[in-house]
C-alpha cells in the first residue's frame, strides 16, 4: 500500500522494548514506513532503528503523567483523517489505555476491553474465579494476604512443597524491587515461604499473592498462545507456541527465548469460546503448563496484550499488525474466517530470542528440541530484533552486544534455577 502522502492508518506504540519493535517490524513489513512510540526510557531493542521512532516522556507509565502527556499527543493526531491504532506494549500501558479508554477513544482507536474486565482478568486472584466460572483448567490455588502476613508466625500451605508463589496484581508488582525479586518463585520450604513473603511486603508490595501447587514437568511442558479477538468479540487468530527455553536471570524468569510452533485444536477451541463468552476485544496472550498427571494444559494467567515474544506468530505467517489494520481500518477481518494457526509444519519457523550455540547448549533434550535443531538446520528459524532491513552499523553492534550477554546469564544463572521456577 502507498502511504507516502496518503497513509490509511497510523500505529502508535506504547513502550520501547523487543515487543515494540517486533510489532513496529509487523507494520513496517507492510507498509514500510516507521512507526511512532512513546515510553519513559529507551530500551536496547529500538534503538539505533529507521523503523521505529521513541518519543520519551518522564514519568509516562503511571498517572498522572500519563494521561496528561496522552492529552498532547492526541493534539498532536486530533486531525488526522486517518484512523490513528493506539497500541500497548506491557501490562502497564494496557491498563492505562483502558482506564482513560473513553476519552483516548475520541482520538484514538483503541483495541482494548472496558477497564472492569481488564482489572478483573490481569489479577491473577480474579481470574483463576473466572477460569472457574467458565471451565478453564488451572494449577490449584490458595490466597495469601498482607494481613496475614502481619498477623501470622506461620503461612498454612496445603500443597506439598516445591510450591508457586507469584504476585495476584502483575502491574503493581511492576513498582516492587528487591534483591532476588522474580516475576515467579518456586518455593521449597516453609522457611523459604516465609522469608519471601516477607520481602515482598517489607518493600511495598500490598495486594494479594497467589500461592498454587508446582506443575511438575521442565520448561519444556510450556505453552503460550496469542490471540486476535474483532471488534465484535469473534476469535479471529489462535497461534500456539511451545517454548524451548526460557531466560534464566533472576528478574526475566518466565521470559521465553526460544518458541516452536504447534498446533492444538482443542485448545484453540476451548480457548477460542472462553474469549468469545466473556466478549473480548484485541490481543490476548496465555501462558499455561501441561500436566501430564491429567493430561490437560493448566492456565497461569491472560497478558491483555501480545506476548513479549510474539513476533514468533509473525514469523510463522500470521502479521499481528494486519489482523488490527484489517479490523478497524478496512473492515475486512470480520467476515475473515478464524484461523488456527500453525497447521501446516511445512511452513513451521523456529523462533529465537538467544544465539543459536546458547539454545543448543541449554535447551532440554527431548523431540522438540530435535525438530527445532532440523530448522535451524534448514534456515528455518528467525529473531524479532535482528532485521535485515533495519541493520545499521551501530543497531548491528547493539543487538550483538544483547544476544552476546546471553551467553554469561546462562552461563551464571541457569544451573542453579533449573527446575525451580514456574510461571
Amino acid at each position: 500500500m502507498d502511504n507516502q502522502k496518503h497513509p490509511q492508518f497510523t500505529p502508535v506504540l506504547l513502550g520501547s522494548d523487543i515487543n515494540a519493535y517486533g510489532f513496529a517490524r509487523s507494520f513496517y513489513e507492510f507498509t514500510q514506513q516507521p512507526v511512532q512510540a512513546y515510553a519513559e526510557v529507551a530500551l536496547a531493542p529500538t534503538k539505533y532503528s529507521h523503523i521505529i521512532n521513541v518519543s520519551l516522556h518522564d514519568g509516562f507509565s503511571e498517572d498522572p503523567n500519563f494521561i496528561e502527556t496522552m492529552r498532547k499527543i492526541a493534539q498532536k493526531y486530533a486531525q488526522h483523517p486517518e484512523p490513528v491504532i493506539l497500541l500497548a506494549m506491557g501490562d502497564g500501558y494496557a491498563e492505562l489505555i483502558a482506564k482513560h479508554k473513553a476519552e483516548l477513544e475520541q482520538t484514538f482507536v483503541c483495541p482494548y476491553v472496558d477497564y472492569d474486565l481488564l482489572r478483573q482478568l490481569n489479577n491473577k486472584e480474579s481470574f483463576y474465579q473466572i477460569c472457574d466460572k467458565y471451565q478453564l483448567p488451572h494449577p490449584q490455588t490458595q490466597i495469601i494476604t498482607r494481613q496475614m502476613y502481619q498477623q501470622q508466625e506461620s503461612i498454612p500451605v496445603p500443597f506439598d512443597y516445591p510450591v508457586a508463589l507469584k504476585p495476584a496484581n502483575s502491574v503493581e508488582w511492576l513498582d516492587i524491587h528487591f534483591e532476588g525479586r522474580k516475576k515467579a518463585f518456586t518455593i521449597h520450604s516453609q522457611a523459604e515461604l516465609l522469608d519471601i513473603i516477607g520481602k515482598i511486603y517489607d518493600h511495598g508490595y500490598t495486594s494479594d499473592l497467589i500461592l498454587q501447587e508446582f506443575i511438575p514437568g521442565d520448561d519444556s511442558h510450556m505453552r503460550v498462545l496469542n490471540a486476535y479477538v474483532d471488534q465484535h468479540h469473534h476469535v479471529k487468530l489462535l497461534c500456539l507456541g511451545h517454548p524451548l527455553l526460557e531466560d534464566p536471570t533472576p528478574a526475566s524468569i518466565g521470559n521465553y527465548v526460544a518458541i516452536l510452533p504447534e498446533y492444538d485444536q482443542k485448545l484453540y477451541d476451548l480457548i477460542q469460546k472462553f474469549l468469545e463468552d466473556i466478549e473480548f476485544t484485541g490481543f490476548a496472550n496465555f501462558d499455561m503448563k501441561f500436566d501430564d498427571r491429567d493430561q490437560e494444559f493448566k492456565l497461569f494467567e491472560i497478558n491483555l496484550r501480545q506476548g513479549r515474544s510474539s513476533f514468533y506468530v509473525t514469523l510463522n505467517g500470521y502479521n499481528l499488525a494486519q489482523y488490527v489494520v484489517d479490523d478497524y481500518v478496512t473492515g475486512t477481518l470480520e467476515n475473515q474466517s478464524t484461523v488456527y494457526g500453525n497447521k501446516n509444519k511445512a511452513q513451521h519457523q523456529l523462533w529465537l530470542g538467544v544465539p543459536v550455540h546458547v539454545f543448543k547448549k541449554y535447551a532440554l533434550e527431548n523431540q522438540a528440541k530435535e525438530v527445532a535443531l532440523e530448522l535451524i538446520r534448514q534456515d528455518r528459524y528467525g529473531t524479532t530484533v535482528f532485521y535485515k532491513g533495519d541493520l545499521n552499523f551501530k543497531r548491528l553492534l547493539l543487538m550483538s552486544y544483547m544476544f552476546y550477554r546471553y551467553r554469561g546469564r546462562f552461563k551464571r544463572y541457569f544451573a542453579e534455577n533449573k527446575g525451580r521456577d514456574l510461571k
